[in-house]
């Protein structure tokens, strides 16, 4: 049987070799991994203003010791695609 609860902790992390810092443990916690998951980005979003380059939130059981993560190996989210201009209708402008 797995453990009882789950946590996101969230942690800064610099550029490159520097390991990322849990900076918080998030409240609440949750009975599975997959509702653990399943939080992790609305979570994450109440912690953009952290002085850190990047910040990660990580789901582990309660009790369990932090995972390293260096900040070369935090992936980011791929950029959105550019989207295309509308120009105006050139007769619109008469």
């Amino acid at each position: 049987m797995g453990p009882a609860l789950y946590l996101i902790a969230i942690l800064g992390c610099g550029e490159g070799d520097a390991s990322c810092r849990e900076v918080q443990i998030a409240a609440p916690r949750y009975a599975s991994e997959a509702a653990c998951t399943a939080a992790t980005a609305s979570v994450l979003e109440r912690y953009v203003d952290l002085a850190y380059p990047s910040v990660v939130a990580q789901c582990r059981p309660a009790g369990a010791s932090p995972t390293q993560i260096r900040g070369r190996d935090v992936l980011l989210p791929e950029p959105a695609p550019a989207r295309p201009q509308r120009f105006a209708d050139a007769r619109s402008s008469r």
